[in-house]
């Protein structure tokens, strides 16, 4: 599992003034769940995110991965145990797809046999068969097709555990749809931890198996979207739920 135990992250502005991005974050995201980190631009999901690959590090506290703490962890062996997916994909414009996929099992040594087999086999599961998009390149691809490639590429190494920040932000809403039915059904064939950031409401609850509503670097609420709009821990997440509720039902 992820846990946060009292994790403060803190920035330092251009006059060395203090920026709280994270403030006493305690959580625990639970063995093949996924649990969506919900809130509006600026709350600190996406810094959460990256103190778990410690491309940021905490201020204080500590962030385990599976019972170990990732400041001990080798960095290297870290990365290689989460997969990590961006918005609109991250991927490599002057390598072809099956390059960009496969481009983590080149870095751990596979033989090209091995790896063209993971390739092809990835790109099955995310509905883009390497016989007809392996050899394409990322300009030909449509925004829904690179945020499979860019799923496919995440899972390459078979990591336990996968990031996803704003993984489908920048798609429009009728491929956004349809990724997420994808999403489910992929969970369904590879059972991971994730841990995914959006500030879309709709797509937390269908996605999520738990939310965490933040707000100014701190968690405010965790459930089931049952139980969040059900039992709203304040009037902070009762508006959120109204405002954005048209979304999610």
């Amino acid at each position: 599992m992820i846990e946060f135990e009292g994790v403060d992250k803190v920035f330092l502005d251009g006059s060395g003034r203090e920026i709280p991005a994270v403030r006493q974050l305690d959580l625990r995201v639970t063995d093949g769940e996924v649990h969506c980190l919900l809130g509006t631009s600026g709350c600190g999901k996406t810094t959460c995110l990256r103190l778990v690959n410690r491309l940021e590090v905490p201020t204080a506290g500590r962030v385990l991965v599976g019972g170990e703490d990732v400041a001990q962890c080798d960095v290297y062996r870290l990365r290689r145990r989460i997969g990590y997916v961006i918005q609109s994909g991250g991927l490599f414009p002057h390598l072809s797809v099956a390059r960009n996929v496969g481009l983590l099992c080149d870095l751990e040594g596979w033989s090209p046999e091995r790896r063209q087999a993971r390739v092809a086999e990835l790109l099955e599961l995310v509905n883009l068969p390497a016989g007809e998009f392996g050899a394409r390149y990322p300009g030909e691809l449509s925004g829904g097709q690179a945020q499979r490639v860019g799923v496919a590429r995440a899972l390459a190494l078979d990591p336990e555990y996968v990031l996803m920040d704003e993984p489908f932000g920048a798609l429009d809403p009728v491929t956004r749809g349809q990724i997420h039915g994808e999403f489910e059904e992929l969970r369904r064939a590879v059972r991971k931890t994730v841990l995914l950031v959006t500030h879309d409401l709709a797509e937390a609850v269908r996605l999520g198996d738990r939310i965490s509503i933040m707000d100014r670097g701190q968690v405010i609420q965790t459930g089931t979207p049952a139980e969040l709009v059900a039992s709203p821990a304040n009037e902070f997440v009762a508006e959120f739920f109204a405002t954005l509720s048209g979304g999610a039902k």
